[in-house]
C-alpha cells in the first residue's frame, strides 16, 4: 500500500472534532444502523484533490446506493497532507471513519497491533482482483486492506520543453539528468518543480538516492531492525547535497505546497513553468486538475530515476506502492462489500480514468493508454524489485524525522551524517 502523497500535517483540532462529529460512524453506528431495518450508514474518507478523482468518488458513491439502497455512504475528502493527523486522532478517539485511505508498511501495522483494523474476508476472487499488491495489504498473512491502484515512481515531465529545450532523449544517469537541467534553465524553465513545503515531496529525492546506492538487503535490513547503520544511507544524502549545488529546483521550493493550487510543484507542471518532477504515479491526475481547462496535459511523460554512481541497488529497482483503502474494527460487513465492488474489473477501469493510474486488477489494465503510465508499468514490470516508499515502509516516527532531516539538509541546516543519525533516534523511541 501507500497513498497519494505523505507526511503528517499540523491537525486543526476544531475541524479534526468536526469532521468526527459529521463523518464518523466507524466505532459504534454499526448496532445502531442494524437496528433501523437492517440499513446501514457507512462513512468514506479519501483524499482526492479536486478533478476526475473526486468526480470517480462522487460517481461511485451514487451508483453503489441506487444499486444498494439499504446503505448510504457518507463521503468525506480530507486534504491529503492533513490526512494522516486527522486519520490518527480520528483512530485514538475510536471515531474513525468505517473506510478510509490505507498508507501500508508500518503505518498499516501500528494499526493493526493497537486493534484498529479489521481483518477482511479475502477469497480467492478478491485475491485475483488485487493482483501482486495483496502482498502489500497482508500482514502475517491477513489481509487489511483492498489495493486499488499500483503507484510506480518516477520522473514526470514535459514533451514540449524537452523538446524546446533540445533535450532529445530522457536521462538515464545523474550526468544526463544534469545536463537536461542546465538546458532547460537556458529557455527561462525551472528545471524541477519540488513541493518541499510539505516536506515528503522533498524526501522523495532522497529516497531515490537511497534506492539507488542501497541495496535491496540493506533497504529491507533498515525496515526490520530500523536501524540506518550502512553507509550507503549517508552516501544517499552525499548524492542529494551534491545535486543541489546544480540548483536543479526553483526559486522558493522550500516554501512551495505539492499539490495545491497553480503556484504548487504539480501546478507548475501543469502549466508549463517547470520541465519535471518527481512523484507516485497519482500525479497526472493531481495534474489533470491543476491544468488551465481542467483536462489531462497532452504532453506529459514519464521516466524511471536515473542511475547513480557506484550504487548497490539494482539499477531497474523502482520505487513505487499500491493506493488501498482499510475497514474500521467497529464498522458493518457492508465496510468490505462496497471496498470489494470497488476493485471489480469494471469499477477498477472506472478508477484508472479518474485518477490517471494503473488499476492492480489485471482485467482492468487494458484502459492504460497514457504514454506515461504505459511507461511506468513497463519499468515496474521489468524492476528487479520493488521498495515502498521509505516514509511508509519505516513507519511514523522514522520516516517523519527522515523527512525532517532531508528537508533540513536541503535547507543549509543538516548534514548527510544527519539524517541516518536522527531517523535512527526517533526509531529508537519507537
Amino acid at each position: 500500500m501507500t497513498r497519494k502523497t505523505r507526511t503528517t500535517t499540523a491537525l486543526a483540532v476544531g475541524l479534526g472534532i468536526a469532521l468526527a462529529a459529521t463523518g464518523c460512524a466507524g466505532n459504534g453506528e454499526a448496532d445502531d444502523n442494524a437496528a433501523e431495518g437492517g440499513k446501514v450508514t457507512l462513512t468514506v474518507w479519501e483524499n482526492a484533490s479536486p478533478g476526475p478523482g473526486e468526480e470517480f468518488w462522487k460517481t461511485a458513491v451514487k451508483e453503489y446506493m441506487a444499486a444498494n439502497p439499504k446503505v448510504t455512504i457518507k463521503l468525506q475528502t480530507v486534504q491529503n497532507e492533513d490526512f494522516d493527523g486527522k486519520l490518527q486522532t480520528a483512530l485514538n478517539s475510536n471515531s474513525a471513519p468505517d473506510i478510509f485511505l490505507q498508507r501500508g508498511g508500518g503505518k498499516m501495522r501500528a494499526m493493526v497491533e493497537a486493534g484498529q483494523l479489521q481483518e477482511l474476508p479475502f477469497n480467492d476472487q478478491d485475491k485475483t482482483n488485487a493482483g501482486a499488491q495483496v502482498a502489500g495489504a497482508t500482514i502475517d498473512g491477513k489481509v487489511y486492506a483492498v489495493p486499488l491502484s499500483t503507484q510506480p515512481e518516477g520522473i514526470y515531465y514535459s514533451k514540449d520543453l524537452f523538446e524546446k529545450a533540445g533535450i532529445k532523449s530522457t536521462p538515464t544517469t545523474m550526468a544526463e539528468l544534469e545536463d537536461a537541467i542546465a538546458k532547460l534553465k537556458k529557455i527561462d524553465v525551472a528545471p524541477i518543480a519540488v513541493g518541499a513545503k510539505d516536506a515528503w515531496p522533498a524526501a522523495h529525492w532522497y529516497y531515490n538516492f537511497a534506492l539507488r546506492h542501497c541495496s535491496e538487503d540493506a533497504i529491507n535490513k533498515a525496515g526490520a531492525e530500523l536501524k540506518f547503520d550502512d553507509p550507503c544511507w549517508t552516501k544517499a544524502g552525499e548524492d542529494l547535497q551534491k545535486f543541489l549545488k546544480v540548483e536543479p529546483f526553483q526559486k522558493g521550493y522550500l516554501t512551495t505546497p505539492a499539490q495545491q493550487g497553480a503556484g504548487s510543484s504539480a501546478g507548475m507542471l501543469a502549466n508549463h513553468k517547470a520541465g519535471m518532477e518527481l512523484m507516485g504515479n497519482w500525479n497526472p491526475g493531481v495534474i489533470a486538475g491543476l491544468t488551465p481547462d481542467k483536462k489531462p496535459l497532452p504532453d506529459l511523460g514519464w521516466f524511471p530515476f536515473p542511475a547513480v554512481e557506484g550504487g548497490q541497488g539494482d539499477p531497474s529497482a523502482i520505487m513505487g506502492g499500491s493506493d488501498g483503502y482499510s475497514v474500521a474494527k467497529a464498522a458493518p460487513k457492508e465496510a468490505f462489500e462496497f471496498l470489494r465492488w470497488l476493485a471489480t474489473k469494471e469499477e477498477q477501469e472506472k478508477y484508472a480514468k479518474g485518477f490517471s493510474t494503473i488499476p492492480v486488477n489485471k482485467e482492468a489494465q487494458g484502459v492504460v493508454t497514457d504514454s506515461y503510465n504505459v511507461s511506468a508499468l513497463e519499468a515496474f514490470n521489468k524492476a528487479a524489485y520493488s521498495v515502498m516508499f521509505l516514509d511508509t515502509q519505516y513507519g511514523q516516527n522514522a520516516g517523519n524525522a527522515m523527512n525532517t532531516a532531508v528537508v533540513n539538509l536541503m535547507a543549509g541546516k543538516g548534514s548527510p551524517e544527519d539524517i541516518a543519525k536522527n531517523t535512527n533516534a526517533a526509531a529508537a523511541k519507537g
